[in-house]
């Protein structure tokens, strides 16, 4: 019965085969290039030919390019890192969790009701080297993941992952360390040089204990394998090792600031990945340099431009602003969108994390015991919240917003 059954298996994979084979090679190229990777990667044993079609370097670009995800705009997703523990605070608009018991990586399908998902585990091989409470995800680019193990101590364990075929490439140390340069902030990109077709990882570093606390850069090349320094950056900045880069259009983005003639002012650094050369780019001139200001850059609502978050939570009137650049690198054209204070009775602070296709925000809202997901329209101030317990489910809700209806007191800067 079992030489009846391979026979038979036999002849089915013979017969599909030759159906395979009578089909020119562009259609079924095309065919493939607009099939998800989990599908793919199935696809890859079904004969050698198509197997060597699409571990081709050039058929995987084609497949992550722009071009081809306009096909289906609706295939996008979000990713939602959700750490729990014993003791949580907030400060520099960042969320910080201690004594972790509990740490859920999720990618959500974007669609209105936000209610399909899948859960992702972290490598083994990542936790295991890891000295801090959490893995951080540095960046996103093309379905390959940036980890970071650089949360609260000097560490130098980078990742990056690709978790479709859970393949792990741990990078070697950096250049610039505790051991070699003493103190330092670093903030970290990642992102696709396309002259190249090579994936990069650039770190900006501001070193704290030399004199004139200069800021120096290097690449760690995934094609190669090796860190390149480049020496000093210019323009002159000051990084926040607590501020996370945006990719877009081929160049990584970091909000820094700048002191001149003893005032400190922010800028957004650019990299561009290609020409391996740094830019500057105005913020909004209303923005005031404060010490406890957290910022956060994101691509904008319509892929086109960048989206900057500030949020400021040192005293009651804790409150978040949403401003959007609406022509990329015009600094007249950067807009605010909302201000927001503390939500509801239990005064939730709110902390913005990225724009859906829709055009709506997704917002954190936190205090010390809880946090609730929150979906917002720019537009109405409306509101979905999406009520998660672990990630196992999600139930909708409609609320509003509370925007101020006036502004918000000036707070002191720190002495």
């Amino acid at each position: 019965m079992d030489d009846i059954q391979n026979i038979t298996q036999g002849m089915h994979e013979l017969i599909f085969g030759e159906m395979a084979g009578s089909f020119p090679q562009e259609i079924i190229q095309e065919i493939l290039i607009r099939l998800p990777v989990k599908s793919l990667i199935k696809c890859t044993c079904v004969c050698k030919t198509w197997k060597s079609m699409i571990i081709n370097p050039s058929f995987i670009r084609t497949h992550v390019s722009p071009a081809v995800q306009f096909v289906n705009q609706n295939d996008i997703h979000l990713l939602l890192h959700r750490v729990s523990g014993l003791q949580m605070t907030t400060f520099f608009g960042q969320t910080v969790m201690y004594k972790v018991n509990d740490e859920v990586l999720s990618v959500h399908y974007d669609n209105q009701a936000f209610d399909h998902y899948s859960k992702i585990e972290f490598p083994i091989a990542a936790q295991g080297k890891k000295h801090n409470s959490y893995i951080r995800v540095v960046g996103i680019c093309d379905g390959l993941f940036c980890l970071a193990d650089d949360m609260f101590r000097y560490c130098y364990n980078f990742f990056i992952w690709n978790p479709a075929i859970r393949k792990l490439v741990t990078i070697p140390w950096p250049n610039v360390r505790f051991d070699t340069h003493a103190g330092y902030d670093a903030s970290i990109g990642f992102g696709f040089d396309a002259t190249t077709n090579n994936y990069k990882v650039v770190r900006v570093v501001t070193l704290l204990d030399q004199r004139g606390t200069p800021t120096l850069a290097e690449v760690y090349s995934l094609a190669t394998g090796t860190w390149t320094s480049l020496g000093c950056v210019s323009p002159t900045c000051l990084t926040d090792g607590r501020a996370s880069s945006v990719f877009f259009n081929g160049v990584l983005h970091w909000p820094v600031f700048c002191k001149t003639n003893g005032d400190l002012y922010y800028f957004i650094l650019t990299f561009h990945l290609g020409k391996e050369v740094f830019r500057k780019m105005p913020m909004p001139k209303i923005i005031k340099w404060k010490f406890d200001l957290g910022m956060q850059l994101s691509v904008s609502d319509n892929r086109k431009s960048i989206a900057l978050f500030t949020m400021d939570n040192r005293f009651e009137d804790s409150f978040l602003e949403i401003w959007v650049m609406k022509e990329y690198g015009i600094k007249e054209s950067w807009t605010k969108w909302i201000t927001l204070g503390p939500q509801g009775p239990e005064r939730l602070l709110p902390r913005a994390l990225c724009f859906r296709k829709s055009g709506e925000v997704l917002v954190l809202l936190t205090d010390k015991s809880r946090q609730e997901l929150v979906s917002l329209d720019l537009e109405s101030k409306q509101a979905s919240s999406y009520s998660t317990r672990a990630m196992q489910s999600l139930t909708k809700r409609e609320n509003r917003f509370v925007v101020p209806q006036r502004p918000l007191p000036d707070v002191p800067d720190a002495q």
